[in-house]
């Protein structure tokens, strides 16, 4: 208990980031893409397969571990999490210099993609525990460090293969990568049962807002409101993720940047995607989750259908950008919206359930984008697609939107709740 009571709920959210920087580097895979494939001398599609791979076992990993990184606590799981990561990105500069694609596969996609899953949720239901008072702002602060990944190792990535060659480049960032996520894990625990901030004590006249319900997993899959949030938050991550995978190729095509303009893309990709997270998740602590999706899908059907054919650079980059904050923004707010809906009980379970959603996106969303700009060659045709999707979305987040009205005024009759 004493211990406990030294730990700083800043310096916890501070090492959450420390290990969501270090594992959101897989959103600079692309500007790996083309080196590494060179290697190989294979398809840039085919050694997107690799990213895939990770994408798929992330979800995996969190929907099917969720309940043991319940159990044994984020220490444990966070420092699990640090020798999967970085095991797989060593093991990938292993592959690239054997020119084994099977073992880059295994080791970047499989391995690495274990220790994303793990490194994911750990700090997120840690964090909302540790701040009930805000959890939008908690949440959008670790899932942060996982946008602005692609800012720092972006350019450091390309920079690395350039100094150093690509499987040096490989083994450097893994041992970076390993020793960030361990040094974080050790602050990390869970706060002590029933924590509530100062100036939030019973009696002192400030209070926080009454969870929908207090569930198990296996309940909440009962419930209509999971399988909504399900599918908005497939749409969002399947859509944007095919935009994050080919950035990098697809600003060397549209806008005939080099190689190392399109890294700088990338890494201001980044910058908006973590932008996006603290931004809209800080939020939506105001909107309401349900309102912030709502605004992200409206906003998306528009973008994904005008962005092939804005001609000005600039607002080509804008609109592009803006989308990614919404991307970015759709997780940060995600393990808050979660919260709200099922309480804090499992949290950790049924976000990794929850994430399964990313693991099919994250094969889903890229294969669409590469079968229907191979078929078609049209940046338009492709974008088209996805506004689709997004339409879908919208309608979606409007039954969910009814469904919160819904529970909370028969909260509010029943019980006081405002």
């Amino acid at each position: 208990m004493k211990t406990q009571k030294l730990k700083n709920r800043w310096l916890i959210a501070a090492s959450a980031v420390g290990i969501h920087i270090s594992i959101g580097s897989v959103y600079a895979y692309s500007v790996m893409t083309n080196p590494v494939k060179d290697i190989f001398d294979v398809d840039g599609s085919v050694i997107k397969w690799a990213f895939k791979i990770a994408i798929l076992l992330l979800g995996l990993s969190a929907a099917f571990l969720g309940r043991w990184v319940e159990r044994v606590g984020p220490k444990v799981s966070g420092t699990t999490a640090g020798i999967f990561y970085g095991i797989g990105i060593l093991g990938s500069g292993l592959a690239v210099q054997l020119e084994a694609l099977w073992l880059f596969y295994l080791c970047y996609g499989i391995i690495g993609g274990i220790g994303l899953g793990l490194g994911y949720i750990t700090p997120v239901s840690t964090l909302v525990k540790w701040f009930p008072d805000r959890r939008g702002l908690a949440t959008g602060m670790a899932i942060m460090g996982f946008g602005f990944a692609a800012l720092v190792f972006g350019p450091v990535m390309q920079s690395l293969f350039d100094a150093v060659g690509v499987s040096n480049a490989f083994y450097i960032l893994g041992l970076i990568y390993m020793i960030l996520i361990l040094s974080s894990a050790r602050y990390i625990e869970k706060p002590q049962e029933g924590y509530l901030p100062d100036g939030f004590k019973p009696g002192q006249g400030k209070t926080i807002k009454k969870d929908m319900a207090n569930i198990t997993a296996n309940q909440a899959l009962k419930t209509s409101r999971f399988y909504y949030i399900w599918i908005m938050m497939f749409i969002n991550i399947a859509c944007g993720i095919a935009i994050i995978s080919a950035a990098s190729p697809m600003m060397q095509e549209k806008l005939s940047y080099t190689p190392m303009e399109a890294a700088a893309v990338v890494g201001l990709i980044g910058v908006f995607n973590g932008l996006g997270r603290i931004l809209w998740s800080s939020l939506s602590d105001f909107l309401g989750r349900a309102n912030t999706y709502i605004m992200f899908f409206a906003f998306q059907i528009l973008a994904f259908f005008f962005l092939p054919k804005i001609g000005m650079e600039i607002m080509f980059l804008v609109v592009l950008f803006t989308v990614i904050t919404m991307y970015g923004g759709g997780f940060a707010t995600l393990p808050a919206f979660l919260g709200d809906l099922f309480g804090t009980k499992q949290l950790g379970a049924i976000h990794g359930m929850v994430l399964t959603a990313w693991a099919l996106a994250g094969v889903v969303g890229p294969t669409i984008y590469d079968v229907v700009k191979n078929a078609t060659g049209s940046l338009d045709a492709t974008l088209g697609v996805f506004a689709i999707l997004f339409v879908v979305a919208f309608v979606v987040s409007l039954l969910m939107k009814k469904t919160v009205t819904k529970a909370y005024l028969k909260m509010n009759d029943n019980f006081g709740f405002a």
